[in-house]
């Protein structure tokens, strides 16, 4: 790629931002997208809806930026929890990471990078700057042999120390401190006190229920509370589902009493069929909803799982079960850590061990099948990079191809689009595959789809286009460890232009649509047209882990990567993460809710990503010293990677262990604390309940069942 390609790419980017950034700005101070915009607030009061219309709303400000930019990490941290401030110390991480890099990069490497003559480049030619490769500003313009290339190797150096200190001081040991002060700071919660136990044996002449509660008493007499069975209740939670959003759309009817919404048609979109009134329409259909909830609810009483959530006095009791082995059959009594009672995915237990054991190689079968399968846009993109190979596939386009904003276009702009395109229906597959797996909880689904598009992504759009643009044909040198380095110092820089564009089109574009929120604006907008219905029936989003933290840490291998490769990258990268601060600030106080909290688990991710991306700028630095004839800058690099591992593996010793539980002296002080606590009694009480089945409690919503339509929602779906 030509340097005008890239500043057209550039271009077309950054217009596409400023004008999500001026839609946002006026769109958001609209009446009617208000639950689009800021449904938290909304949904906590926090915010009216309706609201007058001004021509001032229509002008652009900038007033968000500075909300966004002031709101602190406590704030963060009280009200979307631990999870939500982790999640913003990876754009900090970052920010620190590649503002050194950047200015190593772009003052130090990439005028020695340009000063070489390896491709013969005329650097005193101006007249054509634009039409320079950006080859040129690479390690690939160096001389071979060249002892500036020692400057590249003292770089590596000092960038690992720097990120492994920022790594271990700045966020590790930080993040770990922030666990433990907010697990002081926490309230007695549900999930402390509990363990999920599976492979309950089958009872001989007596239930589940009675085998575990006679298990639990004989062997832990003294800490045990009471259990909770659980029941295949999959189809309830539908019909449940629907009976919570008929009810509160009738309650919205009824509160505001708006006539001309009472009467629609009751065909399709609401344009044909007889007029009713939707007050009465949606009663007798919630009546209806009810009784067959009644139903379902009575057949379903009795279809036990052998699964169920046992409760302990105290954390204590909870951790001993939970970590010692239960039965002689490791299979029988299996124990795990309970998750939040709303955090619990109910459907998991129609599941039984051979079944998720089989499910999880299904699951892995389904990953590379993707995978593969996804290598055909991977090579379409690659024949977009390479306009020589465009025109021998397709030779009609000679003639167009030859316009020089065409070929700038094709280049820089459109293979990173197509990527983008392919690559935003990987995470909702991969949370489908992670719900396949038996997961119990939510947050453990999101985890693990987290860390499957992680590594999706950096196979499919790092490795695949690196092979298939400079060794398609050579995917069998992994069978050959040795070859390892020189391949991939031959391939990853020569595809140093595209992931420049990537960047600019895939991160700076994505961020800014992330802002405008574009699907649930249009959702709401065709709402509000077609179907009458106004702001009452609105989602509160939660923090797209599985689909934000593997894009960031992706963008964070490619700035390691090419960090002395091609340090042309890194202004790109530090617009990227400025955004990305800016804009997530923005939206954890306006649009996103806490769904669920693992207490900063989402970190280890974060950690082994930036050792692997160390360790694989470590191999190709060793592969370039190599090819470029330094043969002692190459062996002297080795030591890199050993010393690198060695200190991911301290700090595994270190801080993993955190994350996993609570060491017992924090257990054992929390516990001493509830005893002087006289609001624990009533807690105990409310543990006992806390783990039913929300499919199997009582129904309070219509005139039948309820006194009023001013009896708070369904609170058995909310456990």
């Amino acid at each position: 790629m030509i340097l005008s390609a890239l500043i057209t790419s550039v271009g077309i980017n950054l217009g596409l931002c400023l004008l999500f950034f001026t839609l946002y700005s006026i769109l958001r101070k609209q009446p009617g997208n208000i639950t689009v915009y800021a449904p938290r607030l909304v949904a906590e009061g926090k915010a009216q809806q309706g609201g007058q219309f001004n021509l001032e709303s229509l002008l652009p400000t900038a007033g968000w930026i500075r909300k966004a930019w002031q709101l602190s990490e406590d704030e963060i941290l009280s009200v979307l929890g631990l999870d939500a401030v982790v999640f913003m110390r990876i754009f900090i991480f970052s920010l620190r990471v590649f503002t050194f890099a950047g200015v190593v990069g772009i003052f130090i490497l990439l005028p020695v990078n340009y000063l070489g003559n390896q491709l013969n480049v005329d650097i005193s030619d101006f007249s054509h700057f634009s039409n320079k490769s950006l080859d040129s500003f690479s390690i690939s313009n160096v001389n071979n042999g060249s002892n500036w290339l020692w400057i590249h190797f003292c770089a590596a150096y000092v960038f690992t120390g720097v990120v492994c200190y920022l790594l271990y001081y700045q966020e590790y040991e930080y993040i770990s401190s922030k666990r433990i002060a907010y697990f002081y700071s926490s309230k007695p919660q549900p999930h402390q006190f509990s363990i999920l136990v599976r492979g309950i044996p089958i009872p001989s002449g007596g239930t589940y229920s009675e085998t575990v509660d006679s298990f639990f008493i004989e062997n832990h007499s003294s800490t045990y509370l009471s259990h909770s069975m659980v029941r295949r209740t999959s189809k309830l939670q539908g019909l449940i589902g629907d009976t919570e959003k008929l009810y509160k759309r009738l309650s919205h009817l009824k509160l505001n009493n708006h006539t001309p919404q009472r009467f629609r048609r009751d065909g399709f979109l609401g344009i044909f069929g007889r007029k009713v009134d939707l007050v009465d329409h949606y009663e007798k259909k919630l009546e209806d909803l009810e009784d067959n909830v009644r139903l379902e609810q009575s057949s379903s009483a009795g279809k036990e799982v052998p699964a169920a959530f046992v409760s302990f006095k105290s954390r204590l009791g909870a951790a001993v079960a939970l970590h010692i082995q239960q039965a002689v059959n490791p299979t029988k009594w299996v124990t795990e850590r309970a998750p939040e009672p709303q955090d619990v995915y109910w459907p998991f237990f129609s599941d039984s061990f051979i079944k998720r054991w089989i499910c999880v190689l299904v699951v892995f079968v389904a990953c590379v099948a993707l995978t593969i399968l996804f290598l055909i846009p991977v090579v379409l993109v690659q024949g977009l990079t390479h306009l020589d190979q465009l025109e021998t596939w397709f030779p009609f386009l000679k003639g167009v191809l030859k316009l020089t904003f065409v070929s700038q276009v094709i280049t820089g702009y459109l293979p990173s689009l197509i990527l983008q395109m392919f690559l935003s229906f990987v995470p909702p597959i991969m949370i489908m595959f992670s719900s396949m797996q038996g997961y119990i909880s939510l947050s453990q689904i999101e985890k693990s789809a987290c860390i499957k598009v992680l590594w999706f992504t950096i196979w499919n759009i790092f490795f695949a286009n690196v092979l298939s643009g400079s060794a398609l044909y050579q995917v069998n040198v992994f069978l050959e460890p040795k070859k390892i380095p020189s391949v991939l110092a031959e391939a990853v820089p020569a595809q140093a232009s595209f992931f420049i564009a990537y960047v600019v089109t895939s991160g700076w574009t994505s961020l800014s649509s992330e802002l405008c929120r574009l699907t649930p604006l249009i959702c709401s907008f065709f709402k509000r047209v077609f179907s009458g219905k106004d702001g009452d029936e609105f989602e509160v989003p939660s923090i797209p882990y599985h689909s934000g933290i593997p894009t960031i840490l992706f963008f964070g291998l490619l700035g390691i990567t090419y960090f002395f490769l091609a340090p042309l990258i890194l202004p790109f990268l530090l617009v990227y993460y400025c955004m990305g601060y800016i804009i997530y600030r923005n939206q954890l106080l306006n649009v996103y809710a806490l769904q669920y909290e693992t207490g900063g688990k989402f970190w280890p991710i974060v950690h082994y990503s930036t050792i692997f991306s160390l360790v694989l700028m470590h191999i190709i630095a060793i592969g370039i010293f190599g090819l470029k004839k330094v043969p002692l800058a190459s062996s002297l690099t080795i030591p890199l990677p050993i010393l690198t591992l060695l200190f991911n593996e301290y700090c595994q010793k270190r801080f993993l262990p955190l994350f996993k539980s609570f060491p017992m002296e924090c257990l054992v002080k929390k516990d001493r604390e509830d005893v002087n606590d006289p609001t624990m009694g009533e807690f105990y009480e409310k543990l006992v309940t806390a783990y039913r089945d929300p499919g199997l409690m009582s129904l309070r919503y219509s005139r039948s069942s309820t006194e009023g339509y001013n009896s708070p929602l369904l609170h058995a779906a909310r456990v």
